[in-house]
């Protein structure tokens, strides 16, 4: 090989693999490795804690009643637990069924439309629970599930917790493949929990100690990143606790396009926010770049395995050639596979990874526009509003 440029190619295209290959693979693999081997159980207890619970919304009214019937079932003492429902200049009737919940004792602030993080600043200050529980309006909360969040509190190193999120059954292929992102993540949680504590909590359900609370930058994207990440730079953990569950309704993949655009913007933002992220500060730190910024790399090295693929010997580069079109290909195919071919199996997943590739490739737009304007409403089947509250349909296998 002494061309220099086919050595070149040969050599970017095998370290853009290797990347690849320690992302999707290698890091998971290792990051069990070291979960099995942790000793770092939590000391819960079975003390009962004020709670607050904070409900930003916007247009929510196709979930708000049954999201507050969901609090109220709860296996928790009622005259523990405090309600607010903050609306984000919402325009249908999410105010009106958020004011019919008074005689309830649930309390109701309207704020300008200015975002989650500008909700959460303002609402906060006004609730007074020894911990807050932020939530998101779309999941339904099992009855234990608050009970076991707060037991895990007796352990005076928790900072945050987290519960596990189950996606309920899809009706479609696209849906199930589109919640398999959250099923991988939820299993990289419960590691990295079982290691010392994970980089962010569910912004859909998130427990923190009010002593911890911190007012969120303007325009903050991940709130349910930033906060907890305060709270273990003071030493705290952040835990995901597997015995509590909550209940979330699959996606369209459009809709997961949007979200991962967001959620990988806000990736790029914590780094200009907390770039201690990156210093000796992180006592995670190849845990975090691994995690987060692991998955951030991987569609520019299939960028540089596509071009570098040009300059391989005639042999390698027939065979790589092939793979990508036909990988590529398949993704292209799955839009006309019809939802109940066996073919579908294939390409549905191939298609939602090329999709949520596209979508961090697509995050560096935070660097061009205002980071609220990468806010946009969840898309679902209209059938999903009318779900019951307390008896979801749950996914096959949905233990991770």
């Amino acid at each position: 090989m002494s061309d220099p440029t086919q050595t070149l190619c040969v050599a970017v295209f095998a370290f853009a693999g290797a990347l690849m290959f320690y992302a999707l693979f290698g890091y998971p693999l290792l990051l069990d490795w070291l979960a099995r081997r942790s000793d770092n159980p939590v000391h819960k207890d079975d003390k009962l804690r004020s709670v607050s619970f904070v409900i930003a919304v916007y247009n929510g009214e196709k979930f708000l009643e049954r999201k507050l019937r969901t609090i109220f079932a709860q296996n928790y003492p009622r005259e523990l637990m405090e309600i607010l429902v903050i609306s984000d200049g919402s325009t249908d009737r999410t105010d009106e069924i958020a004011r019919s919940f008074a005689a309830e004792g649930v309390k109701f602030l309207r704020v300008l439309r200015g975002g989650k993080a500008a909700a959460l600043n303002a609402g906060v200050p006004l609730v007074s629970g020894e911990i807050l529980v932020l939530n998101d309006v779309r999941q339904t909360l099992d009855p234990n599930c608050l009970c076991n969040v707060i037991a895990c509190f007796g352990d005076p190193k928790v900072g945050a917790v987290s519960p596990e999120t189950i996606i309920v059954q899809g009706e479609t292929h696209e849906e199930t493949t589109t919640s398999l992102y959250w099923r991988y993540e939820s299993w990289i949680r419960q590691r990295l929990t079982r290691v010392d504590s994970t980089f962010g909590y569910s912004g859909a359900f998130a427990a923190i100690r009010r002593s911890l609370w911190t007012p969120l930058p303007p325009g903050t994207l991940l709130d349910d990143v930033y906060e907890p990440l305060v709270a273990f730079f003071k030493g705290y953990r952040i835990l995901m606790e597997p015995t509590a569950t909550m209940y979330d309704f699959p996606t369209a993949l459009h809709s997961e396009f949007r979200r991962k655009v967001r959620l990988q913007a806000g990736l790029y933002q914590m780094l200009k926010i907390m770039p201690e992220l990156l210093s000796s500060r992180n006592r995670m730190r190849l845990h975090f770049i691994s995690a987060k910024y692991g998955r951030i790399i991987i569609p520019y090295c299939m960028i540089a395995i596509a071009l570098t693929t040009f300059g391989l010997p005639p042999y390698w580069r027939a065979a790589a050639a092939f793979g990508q079109i036909f990988f590529y290909g398949l993704a292209l195919l799955d839009a006309v596979v019809p939802d109940g071919a066996t073919l579908k199996q294939l390409t549905s997943p191939i298609r939602t990874f090329v999709v949520l590739m596209a979508a961090s490739l697509a995050a560096v737009r935070v660097f061009f526009v205002q980071p609220t304007s990468l806010w946009k409403e969840a898309s679902y089947r209209p059938s999903i509003a009318e779900a019951p509250a307390n008896g979801p349909k749950l996914p096959t296998g949905s233990n991770v």
